[in-house]
Formats: C-alpha cells, structure tokens, sequence
C-alpha cells in the first residue's frame, strides 16, 4: 500500500512521491525543486522516474545527490533518450577528488528508455561518479520500466517537442492481514509479516515455511512456524492493488490523448498537469502544454478515480480555483463513477 503526493503546491516545479506503508522506500516521478521535503523522505528515494530533463523537472537531483553522499545506497534512475548525458553533465560539474576516503559506497544506476533499445550505466561515488561501462540491450519498448515483487511501472513515450515519458505504477496485488484472525491464532503484528507479505507477492510455493517471531514482556524471543499457503489462507484477504499515473508536459494531440488513456486507464489517482485556462488553448499549443479543460477531459476518457492537477502558468497566481472549476467540470461531465478531485 502507498501514499501519493505532489512534491510542490500546484504553482511550483511539478513532481510526485509515493511512500509505501510499512516499506522504507519512496519512489519520485520527476524531481524539481525538493526543498518543501524533509530528508527523511528524500532519503528513502530508492527509484527515480524522469519524464525529460527540463530544469523545473530535474534540479531537485542536485539536492538529492547531496543528501545521498557518504551513504551506503543505491539509487535507481529511468529516464529518456539522452537522459544518461544530461545526468553525466550534472556529475561532470562537481569537483570529487575526495570521495574515493568515504567508508560508505554510494551507486548511482541510471537507465536511458529508447524506444527501440535501453542502455544502462553505473556512477559510484568512491570512483569519483566515473561512468561505468554501457550496457544496452536491443528490443522494442514494451511499456514497462521496471518491476518489483510489489509493483510494476509502466510508460509511453508523449510529444512535448522532445519525447517525453508518462508513467504509471501499478501495485500487482493488496495483501491485507485479518488482524482478529492473529489475535485468534495468538500472533501479534510485527516485522515478521513484511517478509510474509513479501512471500505471497513473490509467488512462493504454498509449503514454504514462515516464520512468526516476536519477544515476550522478558525480551524473549517467540517462535512459530507456518505453512506459507495455509497462513495466508486463513489470515489474508488479497483484493486489487493501487494504481497511480503522472502525466506532465505534453501537447493536446489524439495520439498523446490516446496514449494517456491506455496508461492510465482506471487509474486510482492521475496527476495530470493543467497549465493554462482553455481560453489560452493556442498559447497551450505553442508550449506543448495541456489546458485545464484538456487535463479534465483526458482524466475522463481515461476513466481516472480521482484527478489531482498540478503544474499551473505563473501567469494564473491567485486565480488557481479557475484552473481547479475548469478541470473538475470537464472531468466530472457525464461521469456515472464516483469521483473525485484534489487540489
């Protein structure tokens, strides 16, 4: 399970977090400006979600960059083409004839998405951010980044005069524990079901054993031992897992809008950028950017739960309501589902 958020108020540089409950790790969707983050999160950055390299949407990676020095972390990073050469610039503009003395060694893992191809490249930190050795493999683009036992996340490619991803995240499964069915069974909640949810998303066999532990009021440690498939049986209910999708910087064409309804079809929750008001549809055009009316609509075909719009023109301070009235009419017209909007 997680939690989605916008990085800055509407206004400010675009960008989504995503906690996951019970997991120390935070996934970015672009990475503007951090600075309204406390460390905490920034630090439980483990994969990095690039739609192009504009500032608004990669200065942040500096302060991250920073944060991360001296830590023993891995830091996964998915971007399009020509985003390897922009992260080497970034690296290229620091001075690091120190870091090779660091005790903790900071890796850097950054993935360039073609749509023919994607290349790999390694930066670890007590080589000096030295690129490693390309590794590419050849294969048409299938849609999907990256994958995990607990979630996959997909992308397309859109037009913002460059190629630009959209992505998706897609929880495969929810595994929710019958906390009474513990207190029955005389087992407390502990750290000890991360590895069991961990087994039933990984599609372990139904005998694998696992293993309940906790300590007593005497510091003793407890232990019970399971069959993975009877436990999860009599103590989980699976239901479909969450799915969020960000869309940012993209011109108004049927190709795109096709696009962003496939991907995020059905979605939970879709950030979509909303920058100008329809009224200022050619200036939109011009920019290769979506109007208010143009996010509500696309957040409809696409048969979003929720909307959440972000990314406004500076031309529109304090008059953001109109952006917000704008998008929610266009959005919620003949919409039969419940929904909902966020601002």
């Amino acid at each position: 399970m997680f939690n989605a958020h916008l990085i800055n108020d509407p206004f400010g540089d675009p960008g989504v977090y995503v906690e996951f409950k019970f997991r120390k790790e935070t996934l970015f969707f672009d990475l503007g400006d951090l600075h309204r983050l406390v460390p905490r999160i920034i630090l439980k950055a483990v994969r990095i979600f690039v739609s192009h390299t504009h500032m608004d949407h990669f200065i942040g990676f500096d302060q991250m960059l920073r944060l991360c020095l001296g830590r023993d972390k891995h830091l996964f990073l998915f971007g399009p083409p020509g985003f390897i050469a922009n992260l080497e610039s970034k690296l290229g503009a620091y001075t690091w004839n120190l870091v090779e003395n660091y005790e903790n060694d900071f890796e850097l893992v950054a993935t360039e998405i073609h749509p023919d191809r994607r290349a790999m490249r390694r930066y670890r930190c007590q080589e000096a951010f030295r690129a490693g050795a390309v590794c590419e493999e050849r294969v048409s683009f299938d849609g999907l980044v990256t994958e995990t036992p607990q979630y996959r996340v997909r992308a397309v490619f859109l037009d913002h005069k460059i190629p630009c991803l959209a992505f998706s995240l897609e929880e495969k499964m929810r595994v929710n524990v019958r906390k009474n069915v513990l207190q029955e069974m005389g087992l407390p909640v502990g750290a000890w079901l991360v590895d069991f949810k961990n087994r039933i998303l990984q599609g372990d066999p139904d005998d694998t054993a696992v293993r309940a532990w906790w300590k007593d009021e005497d510091r003793k440690v407890i232990e019970r031992v399971f069959r993975l498939g009877d436990l999860r049986d009599r103590a989980v209910k699976i239901t479909p897992g969450q799915k969020i999708s960000y869309i940012s910087d993209v011109v108004y064409s049927e190709d795109n809008a096709r696009k962003i309804a496939e991907l995020a079809h059905r979605s939970d929750i879709l950030f979509i950028e909303a920058c100008f008001l329809d009224e200022d549809r050619d200036r939109a055009a011009e920019k290769y950017h979506l109007t208010a009316k143009q996010a509500g609509m696309l957040a409809r075909r696409a048969e979003a739960k929720r909307m959440v719009v972000f990314h406004f023109s500076p031309k529109y301070k304090g008059f953001g309501h109109l952006l917000v009235e704008e998008a929610t009419r266009a959005f919620m017209a003949d919409h039969e589902t419940e929904a909902g909007f966020e601002f």
